[in-house]
């Protein structure tokens, strides 16, 4: 199966209703909640960024309650034209995943449910590597889970202890910028999750602590573009050095709930940094 896009295409969802209303990570204090106005400027700010360097911005419809389906990473993972839909394990944000699927079967999206009891987060915690899925769990997806979707795909996969709360979706902590690199913060990951990403990416870009927690590695991805929060000056000259384009937009409000870059998109086709693999396409084109 082909992607139904032929262009960089993410969706994203307007803060109308982005606040701190509860504490899931511990990012999060409704003792310091966001300002709604500077939030919405930031969100603007990126999807600026993001069109300027070509991408197709489709957006989903802001809904009073649910101030985190701003964060459309974790609405699902899409392969070509399927969506694994997230199972949300905190109940705050369970209400989220009607609305993901109505939005994806009517832009043409197939949609797939995980069978009850497996966690599982989406984007947030199952990010390609040219064609092996690495797979976030324990803080909010499960293993199980992960080995379940990537049997769906028919894909290989690497589950990933996360073991700091800080840095409890993937997503914050790893992130492809091509088939064959990526960005980590070693501190989110055990030992055997760290000599697994050394074993199985073989450029791999460790962001020190002080940049990982201005959410370095939950960058934005466009081709050669890489988009961060502001506050990552290390990582940005080491990409350039790499070949890489790197800018920075504020997001300051957005890491009041845990989020960045990345967790305010999902990509709905392929990129450089998750190309989808020959024998998942086989699978479901049969």
């Amino acid at each position: 199966m082909r992607s139904l896009f032929n262009r960089p295409t993410i969706l994203m969802c307007p803060p109308e209703h982005y606040g701190i209303e509860y504490e899931i990570n511990p990012w999060m204090s409704r003792q310091r909640p966001a300002d709604r106005e500077l939030a919405k400027r930031q969100w603007h700010g990126l999807y600026e960024r993001l069109t300027s360097l070509g991408a197709d911005i489709r957006l989903q419809e802001p809904v009073a309650g649910l101030p985190d389906l701003v964060f459309t990473a974790n609405a699902g993972l899409v392969c070509r034209d399927l969506v694994y839909l997230s199972r949300f394990r905190h109940a705050a944000r369970q209400g989220e995943t009607p609305l993901d699927d109505a939005w994806f079967q009517s832009h043409g999206l197939k949609t797939v449910t995980l069978p009850e009891g497996l966690d599982f987060e989406g984007a947030g915690d199952a990010l390609f590597c040219g064609e092996t899925l690495f797979a976030g769990y324990h803080i909010r997806s499960s293993a199980r889970a992960m080995q379940w979707v990537a049997g769906e795909i028919g894909c290989r996969v690497i589950p990933l202890q996360l073991v700091s709360g800080y840095y409890y979706h993937l997503d914050t902590c790893f992130c492809p910028i091509d088939r064959e690199t990526a960005l980590y913060f070693p501190g989110a990951f055990d030992d055997y999750g760290q000599r697994a990403l050394a074993a199985h990416v073989p450029n791999l870009i460790p962001v020190e602590q002080t940049e990982a927690e201005r959410f370095a590695c939950n960058a934005v991805v466009v081709g050669k573009n890489v988009v961060t929060n502001t506050g990552c000056p290390q990582l940005h000259a080491e990409l350039a050095h790499r070949g890489f384009t790197p800018s920075e937009t504020c997001l300051d409000e957005f890491l009041k709930a845990g989020g960045s870059a990345k967790c305010l998109t999902l990509r709905l086709d392929g990129e450089e940094a998750a190309v989808w693999p020959e024998a998942g396409r086989i699978a479901k084109s049969a």
